[in-house]
C-alpha cells in the first residue's frame, strides 16, 4: 500500500540468509587478517635467499589485492533486494492509457548473425501480450544486408498468422524457432488448436527454408527484388562499410492501419541500416542505438524504449507490461530510468561448461546492485525511458511530466517518414552535437551499455533489476572457449577502461550517487587486472615448489589455519550459493575453471590492450562474437568436450601453465616418495596442494594436449610451444 491508500505496481524484498552471510564475510575477514600479519610478521630475512624474499613479496602484494578485491565485492553482496510486479493492479488501472512501447533490435552481420535468428526475435517482440497498435519494433542492420531485410520481409507476412496463433492460444516463447523447439507436438487436448499449430508449423517451415536457401545462395533473386520497392536501396549499396541511409516501414501499424488474418491491428515493422562511409568513424552499437533513438522519435516517439540484441529473443509475452509496473507506478516510478532483465541462454550444457549463464551475478549481484541505487545497464534486455536515455536529469519536474505525457505519432504519410528519417541515420548528422556526449548512448568505449547507465545514474535517475519466474530474454551463449574468452576480453577491457577514464565511479559519481553503488561497480571495472595476482599466484608458487622454496606456512604450523579458513569458506559458501539457485556441483567447478581461464588469459589480454590505447599503439575495436557453429562444434559442446582447434596465443598461455603446474605437481610427488625430509614437506605442503588444484583445473586442457584425436584437440603448434616454455621455466626454477 503506497501513500493516500494507493495500491503499489510493484513490491520491495529484502534477500533471505543475509545474517548468515554476513556472519561468513565477517569471519572471512579476520582470516584474511590473520594472512596479512603472517605475511609481514614471517617476512624472509635480508640473509636469507634473496628469491625468496622476491617471491614472498610478490606473493604477499597478490594476497593483498585479492583481499582488497574481495572487500569491494562485499558492497554488492550485503544486501540484495527482489522487486515483484502486480500486472492485474496495471491492467485495472491504465489497460486504456499504456505508453508506446519502442523496441530496438539490433544486428550487425549476417553471416555471423543469421538472419532467420534476427527474425525469429523480431517476431517474438511483436507477439508481445500488449496493444499492438503501441508497439513500433525497429530492426537495425548494421551490416547493411540485403539478405536480412528480406528476412524482414518474410517475417513482416508471417506475422499476419503468428501473432493471432500467439494470442488466441496464450503460447509461450514467442519465438517460432524456440516454441517449435520446445513444443515438437500440439496439444492433444484442443483439437482446434492442434489443426491451427500444424498449419502455423508449415508456413514458419516454408518461411525458414526459403531464407536460409537465400542466406546460403548469399544473394537476393531477381524475382524475390521485384516484390518490394525496398530492394532498390542496394543499387546504391557499394559495400556495407559504404552506403546510404536505408529506412523501409514495412508494416505501418499506426492508428491501427494495418491488421492481421483475422483484422486485429499488427505493430509497426521498420528496418534501418544507417549511413557508413570510410571517412566517418560509426561508433559500433552504440552509434546504430542513438541512429535508432532518433529515427524512432520522429516515426513513433514512444516513451519507453527496450533494446534487445538480435540473438537474445523474448521469452516472456508479459515482460512489456512487468517493466511498466516499474514506469508507471504513481509513488516511485516517476524517478526510474531503466529496468534491467538479466540474461539467460538457451543452449547451455546441463553443466554449462563455459560458465556462461552468470547464475550467481544475475541472482546476488544485479539485486545488490539495486540495493545500492541500481544495476548497471548491460546492454540487452533493457527497458529505458527515452528521455532519460536522451540526457534529461531527474528533477521532481519528471513526475508531472509523466503524469500529462501522451504518446505523439507522426502524421506523415510512410514514404515521407522514410525520405525525412534518412537525414536523421547519417554520418553527418551528429557533427557538433552532444549525441554520444550528453545524449544516447556514450561513445569511445567497447562497453557503451556500462557507462552509459552510469552516466544516466548519475543525472539523478534510478535503475530496477527484475527477474520474472519466467525469464524475460533468452539468448546463445558461445559455444567454444575462444568465443567465450575474446567475449570477456571485451568486456574486461571496456570495463577497465572506465576505471582508468574520467567516468570512474569513484570520480565521476561522486556526490552524485551512493558510495555504496560506487564502489559496486567496481568489482566489474577491475576485471583485467585481476590477471596479474591470478598469473603470480598460478605460476610462481609452482615453480618455487621445484626449487624447494617455501612461501606458506608449515601445514602442522597454527598460521596455515587462517589459509585453510579462508579457502574452504570462501569456496564452500561458493558452491552453496550455486546449489541454491539452481545449479550443479559440475556446473560450479566449471565456472570455478573458465574463471581462472578467464582471469590468465582474457583479462591478461585486456588489460595489455588497454595499456596500449593509453600509450596510443591500438585503437578500440568491436568483436561481435558468433552465433553459429558447424555439426563437429555443436556435438562437442553438446557432450560438453571443451573446445580448442585453433591456434590462439591464450591457449599458450593455458597450456604453459597447465604443464608448468604438471611438472611441478608431478616433482612434488616424486619427493614424497623418495623421503624427502618430513620437515621439508611440511613447509611445501600448502604450495603442493595448491599446485594439484591448478592441475585439477587443467584436466581438459591435458586432454585437448595429449589424448584427443578430434578437430577440437589442442593445436599441435601450441603444444610444442607450451612443453617447451614450461620445461625452460622449470629448469630456471630448478638450477637458480
Amino acid at each position: 500500500m503506497g501513500k493516500d491508500g494507493y495500491l503499489r505496481l510493484f513490491e520491495t524484498k529484502a534477500a533471505r540468509g543475509r545474517i548468515l552471510f554476513r556472519c561468513y564475510a565477517a569471519s572471512v575477514l579476520v582470516g584474511i587478517t590473520f594472512i596479512c600479519v603472517y605475511r609481514v610478521v614471517h617476512f624472509p630475512a635480508a640473509d636469507g635467499q634473496l628469491l625468496r624474499r622476491w617471491a614472498w613479496m610478490g606473493l604477499s602484494l597478490a594476497e593483498l589485492w585479492f583481499s582488497l578485491y574481495w572487500f569491494i565485492t562485499q558492497f554488492v553482496r550485503w544486501n540484495p533486494i527482489y522487486r515483484y510486479t502486480f500486472k492485474d493492479r496495471l491492467s485495472q488501472k491504465y489497460e486504456n492509457a499504456f505508453p508506446g512501447i519502442d523496441i530496438f533490435v539490433c544486428t550487425a552481420e549476417p553471416r555471423i548473425e543469421p538472419p532467420i535468428m534476427v527474425i525469429n526475435t523480431v517476431l517474438s517482440v511483436m507477439a508481445y501480450n500488449y496493444p499492438s497498435q503501441k508497439l513500433c519494433i525497429y530492426l537495425s542492420d548494421d551490416g547493411g544486408s540485403d539478405l536480412t531485410f528480406y528476412a524482414l520481409l518474410e517475417a513482416s507476412r508471417f506475422s499476419k498468422h503468428w501473432l493471432p496463433f500467439c494470442r488466441k492460444f496464450s503460447i509461450e516463447p514467442r519465438s517460432p524457432a524456440a516454441y517449435f523447439s520446445t513444443n515438437p507436438k500440439p496439444h492433444d487436448s484442443n483439437p482446434l488448436m492442434a489443426q491451427e499449430w500444424f498449419s502455423i508449423k508449415k508456413s514458419y517451415e516454408d518461411m525458414k527454408n526459403r531464407i536460409e536457401t537465400t542466406t546460403r545462395l548469399g544473394r537476393v533473386s531477381e524475382e524475390i527484388r521485384k516484390e518490394h520497392k525496398g530492394f532498390l536501396e542496394w543499387n546504391h549499396v557499394s559495400t556495407q562499410y559504404n552506403h546510404q541511409s536505408i529506412v523501409q516501414i514495412l508494416i505501418d501499424g499506426r492508428e491501427g492501419k494495418a491488421v492481421d488474418v483475422e483484422g486485429q491491428s499488427l505493430p509497426t515493422l521498420v528496418y534501418l541500416s544507417r549511413e557508413k562511409r570510410p571517412q566517418y568513424h560509426h561508433n559500433f552499437k552504440a552509434g546504430a542505438m542513438n541512429s535508432l533513438i532518433r529515427v524512432s522519435s520522429k516515426i513513433s516517439n514512444g516513451s519507453i524504449i527496450l533494446n534487445v540484441d538480435c540473438d537474445m529473443y523474448s521469452n516472456n509475452s508479459e515482460s512489456v507490461r512487468d517493466a511498466l509496473c516499474f514506469f508507471m507506478d504513481e509513488e516511485k516510478g516517476h524517478e526510474i530510468a531503466y529496468v534491467q532483465f538479466p540474461p539467460s541462454y538457451n543452449n547451455l550444457t546441463r553443466n554449462d561448461l563455459y560458465g556462461t549463464c552468470f547464475r550467481v551475478l544475475n541472482e546476488v549481484d544485479l539485486p545488490g546492485l539495486d540495493a545500492n541505487g541500481g544495476p548497471c545497464y548491460i546492454g540487452s534486455g533493457c527497458f529505458h525511458r527515452r528521455k532519460a536515455l536522451c540526457g534529461m536529469k531527474y528533477s521532481e519536474e519528471c513526475e508531472r511530466e509523466w503524469k500529462r505525457e501522451t504518446d505523439r505519432t507522426a502524421r506523415e504519410s510512410a514514404s515521407v517518414l522514410e525520405a525525412s528519417c534518412k537525414v536523421l541515420a547519417s554520418c553527418s548528422y551528429e557533427e557538433n552535437t552532444q549525441w554520444g556526449k550528453e545524449m544516447g548512448l556514450k561513445y569511445g568505449c567497447s562497453v557503451e551499455d556500462i557507462i552509459t547507465g552510469l552516466s544516466i545514474q548519475c543525472r539523478g535517475w534510478k535503475s530496477i533489476s527484475f527477474s520474472p519466474e519466467r525469464k524475460g530474454f533468452v539468448g546463445v551463449a558461445p559455444t567454444t572457449l575462444l568465443q567465450s574468452l575474446i567475449q570477456h576480453k571485451r568486456w574486461s577491457e571496456g570495463n577497465f577502461q572506465i576505471f582508468l577514464s574520467r567516468y570512474c565511479p569513484l570520480l565521476y559519481g561522486h556526490k552524485r550517487i551512493p558510495l555504496e553503488l560506487q564502489f559496486s561497480y567496481c568489482p566489474y571495472l577491475l576485471w583485467a587486472p585481476n590477471c596479474l595476482p591470478t598469473l603470480y599466484y598460478v605460476a610462481v608458487p609452482s615453480l618455487c615448489l621445484l626449487g624447494g622454496i617455501s612461501l606458506f606456512p608449515e601445514i602442522s604450523s597454527l598460521w596455515a589455519l587462517p589459509f585453510a579458513y579462508v579457502i574452504i569458506a570462501k569456496y564452500a559458501y561458493s558452491l552453496g550459493e550455486f546449489l541454491w539457485f539452481g545449479g550443479t556441483i559440475q556446473g560450479w567447478w566449471n565456472e570455478q575453471r573458465i574463471w581462472a581461464l578467464r582471469r590468465t588469459t582474457s583479462y591478461f589480454f585486456a588489460l595489455l590492450d588497454t595499456i596500449l590505447k593509453l600509450l596510443g599503439f591500438a585503437e578500440t575495436t568491436f568483436a561481435v562474437t558468433a552465433k553459429v557453429s558447424d555439426e563437429d562444434v555443436s556435438r562437442r559442446y553438446e557432450q560438453e568436450v571443451m573446445e580448442f582447434g585453433s591456434p590462439s596465443p591464450m591457449f599458450t598461455i593455458i597450456a604453459t601453465l597447465a604443464m608448468l603446474n604438471l611438472f611441478s605437481f608431478v616433482c612434488c610427488v616424486k619427493r614424497v616418495f623418495v623421503g624427502i625430509q618430513i620437515k621439508a614437506l611440511e613447509s611445501l605442503a600448502l604450495q603442493g596442494i595448491l599446485c594439484g588444484v591448478v592441475v585439477l583445473i587443467n584436466l581438459p586442457v591435458y586432454q585437448g594436449l595429449f589424448f584427443r584425436k578430434d578437430k577440437g584437440a589442442m593445436p599441435t603448434s601450441v603444444t610444442y610451444k607450451s612443453v617447451a616454455l614450461a620445461l625452460l621455466a622449470c629448469s630456471i626454477a630448478l638450477y637458480q
